[in-house]
């Protein structure tokens, strides 16, 4: 028969990696974590400049850890250096490159589909975030400046004339470190930057009054054309302007088709679930910036974690004869 895992994470985010490490502290056995990327923490890897802050009370938001992972304030890197030490420790199982495709409930268990195949597990906990889908504008992209329009800094390079599209924390990261080797410029649709946190909202009135990025505020978008493989821009307030490369930061977007699609009912944009995470699918969880308002708290989603856990533990049916396969 195939194996039936006590416990599948859809995530290898704070969220899926708190769920793993807090039901491994409890004594459950037998935990898989699926990443479809190629290492945990994909959103702080991809969307984070060097050096960023990552803050334990993120936009202000005090939490009071609950749980057994004490986390503090630091930077992209060190908040990656520690995740990969508690992976490590408590001996997380982490399967990267596995996209779940979707989740079906069946009799005793679920089948968590990724190519090829399934995974059997009898708890699922979905904590994929927003970021794992970036929001994208709703003009059209010409297919042949695709490569030139991007969601992170990636395939940027040196000496170019940059647009940067949003007006939060990432889009003001984005547009300061663009600015020290580039021509920056960024575009917000409302007239102040009040979205970011007080230390960017700082850093880009820097940038703005030394000249390193010019604002086009209260300006919107209309479309993107092509201009000799460059990208033209036209916007509604002001006249056409072509850039080398546009970087959208304009958020991401609960991926709902994945979880209506297993069975997970969706309202206000966010996935519907009781005090404990779990959904209307007994046995079916979620956790991460998906279930928050503005999302983004490590603290929360490492709190979300510990809560599923204990949840988990307390109504898992240990009979003498299934207690070694489970607990050992």
């Amino acid at each position: 028969m195939e194996k039936i895992h006590n416990l599948v994470i859809v995530g290898a985010g704070p969220a899926g990696i708190a769920t793993a490490v807090e039901s491994y502290i409890l004594g459950i056995r037998d935990i898989v974590v699926l990443e479809k990327d190629e290492n945990h923490n994909a959103t702080i890897r991809k969307y984070y400049k060097e050096n960023k802050r990552v803050d334990k009370d993120w936009k202000g938001q005090k939490v009071e850890l609950d749980g057994n992972i004490y986390f503090m304030d630091g930077t992209k890197e060190s908040t990656l250096d520690f995740f990969d030490e508690i992976i490590a420790y408590h001996s997380v199982e982490l399967r990267t490159h596995t996209e779940v495709q979707k989740i079906l409930k069946k009799e005793g268990h679920f089948d968590v589909m990724i190519p090829g195949g399934s995974i059997k597990a009898r708890y699922v906990v979905v904590t994929i975030g927003r970021m794992g889908k970036p929001n994208k504008p709703d003009y059209k992209i010409p297919p042949s400046i695709r490569k030139r329009v991007n969601y992170t800094l990636d395939e940027c390079s040196e000496g170019e004339k940059v647009l940067v599209v949003g007006g939060g924390d990432s889009a003001v990261e984005y547009a300061v470190d663009l600015a020290e080797k580039n021509s920056v410029t960024i575009c917000y649709r409302r007239e102040t930057f009040r979205r970011a946190n007080p230390t960017n909202q700082t850093a880009i009135a820097n940038a703005i009054a030394h000249g390193e990025v010019r604002p086009y505020l209260g300006v919107n978008i209309e479309g993107l054309e092509e201009d000799n493989g460059k990208v033209r821009v036209l916007f509604s307030e002001r006249e056409a302007e072509t850039f080398d490369r546009i970087v959208y930061a304009i958020g991401g977007t609960t991926p709902s088709a994945f979880l209506q699609g297993s069975g997970i009912r969706i309202e206000e944009g966010k996935p519907v679930h009781d005090e404990n995470y779990m959904t209307d699918v007994p046995g079916l969880y979620v956790a991460g910036d998906i279930t928050q308002e503005s999302g983004g708290s490590i603290a929360l989603g490492l709190n979300h974690g510990y809560a599923i856990a204990q949840h988990i533990m307390e109504h898992m049916k240990v009979c003498e004869g299934c207690k070694q396969s489970i607990v050992k």
